[in-house]
This record gives structure tokens, C-alpha cells and sequence, in this order.
């Protein structure tokens, strides 16, 4: 056995294969007006059915001309031509160009068939309808061609790919009124414990409040999914059989927090256990060892752990990467960069730790990072404070000053 092998625990990237394995996509095709597409995943593929632009046309203010005229002109022997007509967006020019012509464009209006190139108003002089010329400009210069940025029948956009404010824009350029989508992923949350109390209560001695679901709901809000918030369900057997049987009718997915770890209430196993097919991982990473995986009857089961950053690292790191394959959309890996340690981090060799810290540029452009502080799953200050996680590798040991660690800096769901 090796320094990173740990009796009993699964390695983080195990886990996540193991989940991806058995999941697949579970939201119906609908369609949905573009302009409510932000944030769905694409259940089509989305094809140009026109060249983008479709139209030569002019990309600055200035003269459309035949470069031939324009082939012997300089600074020392400038070429006078005269000005014809004009092309404006929406407007364009009708007439011929002839030797000798050129016509007054602006960006965006249609090139006329006779004119191969556009020279920028800057670089002319006008008078009495005369345009004098000091340099003749490259073939096509200044003109956008049809299809130089989409063609017809071009692939733009495959199926899975999550629509975001630069997508909308890009399809309505295509004409498409509609398009074809994955629904909403249903998310039922669950908190359970006696102890917990909603915010806004007075607290007994013992209790905590629940802050592990506020936490949930709020990831979960910066997903495209509709979220069912079961509340807090007392250590109960009959009440949690009836929150969980409901949930899993009411949703696909369900997410509870707490009652997957070693000595925690065993009847929530038995329940879990007695509705479906659930796995219970101790997973060897740091926070957040207990989690648990199954299937429920018409839904996907996720257990977190019930300390707040356990929770919170789980969902983002375990679920959320599930949530998407169930959503439709294509897996996407985390984005991760190479910074230099700015002080010494504890770790001991056997699981992946993922902890909370900030990274800054520093005065030589180097990126930097440094801890949050304790780094307890209790403590969610550190979590607050933070943006990125220091991903330290499962065999790795203690980190000094000035080795290179592995960041991922937190993405638009926990910013």
C-alpha cells in the first residue's frame, strides 16, 4: 500500500467517474423562444442557414473603389476621383461604377458589385464632389466578405453546450426564433436534525441554525434548475420516509445534508436504503469524507456531509459536475492554474484537499496565493473569504513557502 492509499476511502477523481458512469441525461426536449434560452442546454445542433454576413459589405466609413484606379496613385502624385452616389446600411447604392468613380460608404452598407475595396474617409480629401486619393489600398481592403464569419450550413453551436449571454446574440444573427432545449433539472433540497433551527428562531441549548440549506439553495439558484425546498424534517422516521418519497416524486434530484456519516441517525441509511439504491462513500478527500450516491425510485440521490464547508465543497465539487450530465449538458473540466505558495500549508498525504485560499497577481505578474486561515470544515469563514480553492493533490505532503500548488479558481457559481 502507498503513501496515498487510505483503507476504505475512494479517490476524488474515482468518485466523479463513478457518478458520470451512471448517469445520463434526464430532461425532456422542449422548445423555448430565444430570447428565455439563457442558461438551457442546447438539445439541438445549431447550423448557419446563411452565410454571416450575408452581403459583402463595407467595414469603415470611407470610398468604395475599383483598386485598379487607384493602382499608380502616392503621396507625390495623388488620383482624383469623382464621387457618383452613396451606400448606406439598409440604403445601398443601385447604379453602375465606371473607370475613373467611386461611391461614399459607410460600415456596414452593401459594397457595390463593381467596387472591390473601401480606403477609410481619413485618408482622402473631398472637394466639389471630387475625392483625391495618396494611396492605393490592398485587394478587398477594409471590405467584410459574405460568409467570412459564419457560412451556410456551418456547424456553430453543438448539442449540450450551455446557452450564455454571448450565444443569444450569436443565434439571433441566424434568424432562429426558437430553438430546441433540455427543461429544467428538478433539485429537491432536504435538511434533517433535531438540532436545526430556521433562521430567525431563538435557539435552545444544543441548537444550531441551518445554514447548510441557505448555502445549497443559493449554489443551486446560480443553475438553470427549479429548486424545492423540502425545509428541515426532524430525526423522524415516518417524517423522512414522507419528505424523501415526496421528493423523489416531485423531482429529480434530491439533496439532503447531513445523516451520512459514521454514528449519525442509522434509520436515514435504512430509509434511503429501503426506497432505492444508494451508495454510502467515504471519499478521500478533505473536507468532506462522507457522501452518499444512489438512485431513488424517479431520482438521483445526493448525500452531503453535514459540517457547512463539507456541504458546500461536495456539492460544488461532486454533485454539481452530476448535475450537469443529468441537465444535458456537456461536461466541462474545472480550470485550474499554477501558483507559487506565499506560506507553508499543512497536509498529510492520503486524500485530495481542497482548500480555501486567495490568489493575487503579484509585482512580477506571478500568480500568488495564500490561505484563508483555518481551514477546519466548521469554519465557514474561510469559505467567505476565499475565492479559490488550493487543489493539493492526494499523496502530497506539507507545502512550503515558494513551491507551486495548484488552484481553481471558484467559477460563476460561488462568485
Amino acid at each position: 500500500m502507498g503513501c496515498c492509499d487510505v483503507q476504505g476511502l475512494m479517490p476524488f477523481e474515482l468518485a466523479l467517474d463513478k457518478m458520470q458512469a451512471a448517469l445520463g441525461n434526464v430532461c425532456q426536449e422542449i422548445s423555448q423562444p430565444l430570447a428565455q434560452a439563457l442558461g438551457y442546454a442546447l438539445a439541438q445542433e445549431i447550423k448557419s442557414p446563411l452565410n454571416v454576413p450575408s452581403f459583402n459589405n463595407s467595414a469603415m466609413d470611407g470610398y468604395a473603389v475599383n483598386r485598379a484606379d487607384l493602382i499608380n496613385c502616392s503621396a507625390e502624385k495623388p488620383v482624383t476621383l469623382k464621387q457618383v452616389g452613396q451606400s448606406f446600411a439598409g440604403a445601398p447604392y443601385r447604379g453602375q461604377l465606371t473607370s475613373g468613380d467611386c461611391i461614399r460608404i459607410m460600415t456596414g452598407a452593401v459594397m457595390p458589385d463593381c467596387a472591390d475595396s473601401v480606403v477609410m474617409q481619413e485618408r482622402t480629401t473631398a472637394k466639389d464632389g471630387l475625392i483625391s486619393f495618396t494611396q492605393c489600398p490592398k485587394l478587398a481592403d477594409n471590405v467584410r466578405l459574405a460568409g467570412e464569419d459564419i457560412k451556410l450550413g456551418q456547424r456553430v453551436l453543438c448539442q449540450g453546450h450551455k446557452l450564455t449571454p454571448r450565444d443569444i446574440p450569436l443565434i439571433a444573427s441566424l434568424g432562429f426564433a426558437d430553438i430546441r432545449v433540455f427543461s429544467k433539472l428538478k433539485v429537491a433540497v432536504i435538511s434533517s436534525g433535531d438540532e436545526l433551527k430556521n433562521v430567525g428562531e431563538t435557539l435552545a441549548e444544543g441548537d444550531i441554525y441551518d445554514s447548510n440549506r441557505y448555502g445549497i439553495i443559493a449554489l443551486l439558484s446560480r443553475l438553470n434548475v427549479d429548486i424545492i425546498d423540502f425545509g428541515i424534517v426532524k430525526d423522524d422516521k415516518n417524517r423522512l420516509r414522507e419528505a424523501f418519497t415526496n421528493a423523489d416524486q416531485q423531482a429529480d434530484v434530491v439533496i439532503s445534508s447531513g445523516g451520512v456519516s459514521v454514528g449519525e441517525a442509522d434509520f436515514i441509511k435504512d430509509i434511503l436504503l429501503e426506497l432505492g439504491s444508494i451508495n454510502f462513500w467515504k471519499l478521500a478527500i478533505k473536507p468532506g469524507k462522507p457522501f452518499a450516491f444512489g438512485k431513488l425510485p424517479s431520482s438521483v440521490f445526493f448525500g452531503l456531509p453535514g459540517n457547512p464547508v463539507s456541504a458546500m465543497v461536495t456539492l460544488y465539487q461532486l454533485a454539481v459536475p452530476a448535475m450537469a450530465t443529468l441537465s444535458g449538458l456537456n461536461p466541462q473540466p474545472a480550470i485550474r492554474f499554477s501558483a507559487i505558495a506565499q506560506e507553508k500549508f499543512k497536509k498529510s498525504p492520503g486524500r485530495t484537499d481542497f482548500q480555501r485560499a486567495v490568489y493575487s497577481v503579484n509585482d512580477n505578474g506571478q500568480l500568488v496565493v495564500q490561505s484563508t486561515g483555518h481551514q477546519g470544515s466548521g469554519v465557514f469563514s474561510s469559505m467567505s473569504q476565499s475565492n479559490c480553492f488550493i487543489v493539493l493533490e492526494q499523496d502530497r505532503g506539507d507545502v512550503s513557502a515558494g513551491e507551486t500548488v495548484i488552484i481553481e479558481p471558484f467559477n460563476a457559481l460561488m462568485d
